[in-house]
């Protein structure tokens, strides 16, 4: 590590791994963070497994060829699923944390029993997650309502947050959770913390919305710091895509950074 400089890498799909870079800018100082959003390859929730493992080496490359990075923060539950034990097989010098969806923390919360968890299908369908949520389930006497939300993340990436279709699908979903008096719901993909304003209206009443930014930023923090990083100074983020992106949407997310950069891997 650069003279107690923390250099991170941090990958999704598209836009939503922005959710975790904002919580890491509230935490991490003295550090430079590169995001890379996939958007050549997104969605992921609707590629393989091999396909989704190809990207993450090849965007995990390309940070340490022309980044040197130290730490590599999965920002996507379905690359974490897919490609987490591998990457750290492959790269055990790099600190590499990767995203699940918070069914821990949604269980400790919540006050009714009733935890709700929206993902996207390949996150729900992945042994990763299929492992933790009956572990959890055995210790806890909790009902889980999961639901997958098939195309949400690319009414997100088209900036279609406050959109009447974006409405109606959240609305399909959590019909049944508003009915059983689900009070904690987990958002098991970084990109859906952009429509927490609309899920909350929904449901009606007070939610614990469980979302894992401040978690992933806390331990790169505690991991980084066993390395040497001094947590002081300036943070440098640049932002980088591998086609198109909404700007207004990374603005939204991020006002400021350093620089954005069109990149082909």
């Amino acid at each position: 590590m650069n003279s107690g400089e923390l250099r991170i890498g941090v990958f999704d799909s598209g836009l939503g791994g922005l959710t975790v870079v904002q919580a890491m800018t509230r935490m991490i100082k003295g550090a430079q963070i590169f995001y890379i959003a996939d958007t050549k390859h997104a969605p992921y929730g609707e590629k393989t497994q091999e396909q989704i493992l190809q990207y993450a080496f090849s965007i995990t490359e390309y940070f340490l060829n022309k980044h040197k990075i130290d730490a590599l923060i999965i920002a996507c539950n379905t690359a974490t699923s897919a490609a987490v034990k591998t990457l750290r097989e492959r790269y055990p010098e790099l600190i590499i944390i990767g995203t699940e969806p918070g069914i821990k923390p949604a269980m400790e919360q919540t006050r009714t029993g009733k935890v709700g968890v929206l993902a996207t299908p390949a996150t729900l369908k992945g042994d990763k997650y299929q492992q933790l949520a009956n572990a959890l389930a055995m210790q806890k006497d909790v009902i889980l309502f999961e639901q997958a939300c098939p195309g949400l993340v690319e009414q997100i990436e088209q900036g279609k947050i406050d959109h009447p279709q974006t409405q109606e699908m959240l609305e399909a979903w959590l019909h049944p959770m508003r009915e059983n008096n689900v009070d904690t719901v987990v958002l098991g993909c970084t990109h859906y913390p952009l429509v927490a304003e609309i899920i909350e209206k929904i449901m009606q009443r007070e939610l614990n919305l469980i979302h894992t930014g401040e978690a992933i930023a806390k331990r790169l923090l505690f991991l980084g710091e066993r390395k040497g990083h001094q947590n002081e100074g300036k943070l440098h983020l640049c932002i980088m895509s591998t086609d198109k992106i909404d700007r207004e949407v990374v603005s939204h997310i991020i006002p400021t950074y350093d620089c954005f950069k069109l990149i082909n891997i």
